[in-house]
């Protein structure tokens, strides 16, 4: 039996893929394994009891996912389940960003009770003129699950569109349209780009990357759009740049006092990913994801701890061991299994940064003594048995 803790409200469409063995509780100490969205877990004491947590979305600010690595928790998010509610946002931000649409909607409404608002609005449409966007370059920083389907959907839309990426997989480069033009050096896209959207993680490196010394390389009017993170734009330098009409338009999806009601901006309550099919889907893939950490120990689209498959556990027995990436330790683990007469049927090792994980096969299911003293072993944070 497991149980399992939802801190936010999760899509039942996602918890439906629970089977029987699965059972909620609403106290956190009793919890193997915890769902989370927004909640921030960074106040909370994570109980010992916990031995994963389902991010069911890409970010995970809230989570205190070093300190998860070093007590064994694996801790999941859901990259790209929730892109293309986040594209739509990106697209639907940039023509309103173009076209003074809010603004003509706000006239309409003020000037409601006017019996001659038709003619009265032939008048008046100047004023909320703009321009379009086909034609315009787009470019776009980072080129993950959200920046492909951004630049992807451009390309239809007539934009001529420019990428950015370093770090750019091989899988993601071959979802990519042909037509994208790649950007070995970021200046190319701040100096020629007419719109500019981020989609990067939130990095020491990435921190206030859109800086005064990258405004300043922008062409004037360009229209800067966020809906990745609020702390990759120095947005004190943004509102100055935005009143002096270097900047035409900030479109971001993160409110807070220092943008909200500045000239220039239009800000939504964090909504990128507030869609019934992006909560399904993240829902669905967290609790997917959980499951076979849960029944076979298996790790994807972990952020502390490296990917590792061995397939469903078939074995007599299967140990999941968490742990220090230091030398030595699998022998550790081969000679006290060996010296307790446990035959080992399959094993694998992955290592990411200063953690791994290792996964055990065994013809017989481990004693209890055996768990005890190789969670002894320094550098072990965990042992699991799966089966």
């Amino acid at each position: 039996m497991f149980k399992y803790h939802c801190l936010n409200p999760i899509s039942e469409t996602g918890l439906s893929l629970l089977p029987e063995g699965y059972e909620k509780t609403d106290i956190l100490e009793e919890a193997d394994m915890v769902l989370v969205r927004s909640a921030k877990m960074t106040e909370l004491e994570i109980p010992s009891s916990v031995v994963a947590i389902g991010r069911a979305g890409a970010g995970v600010n809230n989570i205190p996912v070093q300190e998860c690595a070093a007590n064994g928790v694996v801790v999941f998010n859901t990259p790209g389940a929730n892109a293309n509610g986040v594209k739509e946002m990106v697209l639907a931000g940039m023509l309103l960003a173009s076209r003074d649409i809010v603004g003509g909607i706000e006239w309409v409404e003020q000037n409601e009770k006017e019996s001659e608002i038709g003619k009265l609005a032939e008048k008046k449409k100047k004023a909320f003129a703009g321009c379009e966007i086909s034609g315009k370059k787009l470019g776009i920083i980072g080129l993950g699950a959200i920046g492909a389907m951004v630049a992807n959907a451009a390309v239809h839309l007539g934009m001529e569109v420019y990428g950015y990426d370093p770090y750019l997989s091989i899988d993601a480069a071959w979802n990519l349209s042909r037509n994208i033009k790649h950007i070995q050096n970021l200046d190319d896209i701040y100096t020629q780009c007419d719109y500019i959207t981020i989609h990067v993680p939130l990095l020491d490196s990435t921190r206030k990357m859109i800086n005064q010394e990258a405004i300043d390389k922008m062409k004037e009017g360009v229209v800067i759009l966020n809906f990745a993170r609020d702390l990759l734009v120095d947005e004190e330098v943004l509102v100055k740049a935005l009143e002096s009409g270097k900047v035409k338009k900030y479109v971001t999806d993160f409110a807070n006092p220092i943008v909200t009601g500045a000239p220039g901006t239009l800000v939504t309550p964090h909504l990128g990913a507030s869609t019934e099919e992006s909560e399904e889907n993240c829902a669905v893939m967290a609790v997917k994801e959980l499951r076979d950490f849960m029944e076979n120990g298996n790790i994807k689209n972990s952020v502390n701890f490296p990917n590792c498959d061995m397939g469903t556990c078939v074995a007599a027995g299967r140990l999941a061991i968490t742990h220090k990436n230091i030398p030595n330790m699998i022998s550790q683990f081969a000679k006290l299994l060996g010296d307790a007469g446990v035959n080992i049927a399959d094993m694998t090792n992955k290592s990411r940064g200063e953690y791994a994980y290792t996964l055990i096969d065994l013809e017989t299911v481990a004693p209890d003594s055996v768990v005890e003293q190789l969670t002894a072993i320094e550098g072990v944070s965990r042992v699991r048995v799966v089966k």
